[in-house]
């Protein structure tokens, strides 16, 4: 198992993390460092608990806007994929209702010729 130092709000902390996602956590440990030190230079220096308290509660409502603009996303993107296959079904039932029509043309004549023709009854006579 990996393990990665972060400094966040001056303070060193060592942590251990799978193989591979070193680079991530350092990453992450720096954008934490970012915005605890942007609340402490709106704030002021409150303590370590409560800062890095306020700073989470920042980063979990940074997270849930994401969240809900992901939702927002899902639910446009899902809408315009079923106006795209509305429209290619609409599309499918166009063409192949095309292709009936000629198909019916293309029969019509040869079913007028087949149409039998009307038998007199032999006992009646012609006037």
């Amino acid at each position: 198992m990996a393990s990665v130092s972060v400094t966040i709000n001056g303070r060193r902390y060592e942590i251990a993390c799978d193989e591979g996602q070193e680079a991530q956590l350092s990453r992450l440990g720096r954008y934490v460092d970012d915005r605890v030190r942007q609340l402490a230079a709106a704030v002021g220096q409150l303590g370590d608990t409560r800062l890095m308290v306020m700073t989470s509660l920042l980063l979990a409502d940074e997270l849930s806007e994401k969240n809900d603009e992901l939702e927002a996303y899902k639910v446009e993107h899902n809408a315009t994929v079923r106006e795209k296959k509305d429209q290619m079904l609409a599309d499918n039932l166009d063409r192949l209702a095309q292709r009936i029509n000629l198909i019916a043309d293309a029969l019509e004549p040869a079913v007028e010729d087949e149409k039998p023709v009307e038998e007199t009854d032999p006992t009646q006579e012609e006037t």
